[in-house]
């Protein structure tokens, strides 16, 4: 075979992030801790966000102790001039994980505007100005980056006693795709990351009631809960050179419940 009938072979890109610097919030437990040591495990330099400096430091401690970069930062991301105060003082981020949310679930006809409140403040008034804060930043220093919002399942369809959640999943999802759209020509891309019910110590106190249960599990198509280490892989597509082409995606990690 002649050197003009060899077949190229195809770029292969890389999942390392090597040299990135990695922000992740809510990431003291749960979703963000595994976003976290994900990051860290694949060179990154992690800065661990969360309310509470105890459980922070724990979560951190357990991604140092096994050879990774990782350091907390005790921050309240509601306090929007703090936000703004301490990532000018930072170096560019160039992947940022919006992982912090909240949810108070309940009936629809029962839901107060406290509670209302209280969940848009986290699940998107937050997510919106530190991924605003993020962008400026990496703007200025002329840098790209990935911007990863943790939405749901819950940001694509409906749910029992989950109207102020989805609420704010579905209006997180339309930010995420209008936020790509501005920020593709800076090279920041824009995706939302939409898992099922994962295996945490809060759905399994959500799963105790047979009715849940069974609506939960009647839903998923794989016949499982999804567990933390199922996410890992999506993020890393999302926020490597894996995933350079996707922006303004929504990364569905369901077990096929929105197919259904």
């Amino acid at each position: 075979m002649t050197g003009a009938d060899t077949l190229a072979l195809p770029a292969i890109p890389s999942f390392r992030l090597d040299g990135k610097r990695a922000l992740v919030t809510g990431a003291s437990r749960g979703i963000g801790f595994a976003a976290a040591a994900a990051l860290a495990a694949q060179g990154a330099e992690v800065v661990l966000c969360a309310r509470s400096g105890t459980a922070l430091e724990r979560a951190c401690d357990a991604l140092t102790s096994a050879g990774h970069r990782a350091r907390p930062l005790v921050l309240d991301v509601t306090d929007l001039a703090a936000v703004e105060n301490v990532l000018a003082a930072e170096p560019p981020f160039q992947v940022l994980v919006n992982c912090a949310g909240m949810a108070r679930h309940g009936p629809f006809v029962e839901a107060r505007p406290a509670d209302f409140d209280a969940v848009v403040n986290v699940n998107l008034r937050a997510a919106f100005f530190l991924a605003q804060n993020v962008s400026r930043r990496l703007i200025e220093a002329g840098e790209t980056g990935s911007i990863i919002n943790v939405s749901s399942q819950m940001g694509h369809v409906g749910g029992v006693d989950r109207s102020v959640y989805c609420a704010t999943k579905h209006a997180l999802e339309g930010m995420t795709k209008a936020m790509a759209i501005e920020l593709a020509r800076h090279g920041i891309r824009v995706n939302t990351l939409c898992p099922t019910f994962v295996d945490t110590e809060l759905v399994r106190s959500t799963l105790a009631d047979p009715e849940r249960r069974a609506w939960i599990m009647s839903r998923i198509c794989l016949g499982r809960l999804a567990q933390l280490g199922d996410l890992t892989g999506p993020l890393l597509l999302l926020a490597s050179d894996a995933g350079a082409m996707m922006t303004g995606s929504a990364l569905v990690v369901d077990g096929g419940w929105t197919a259904a």
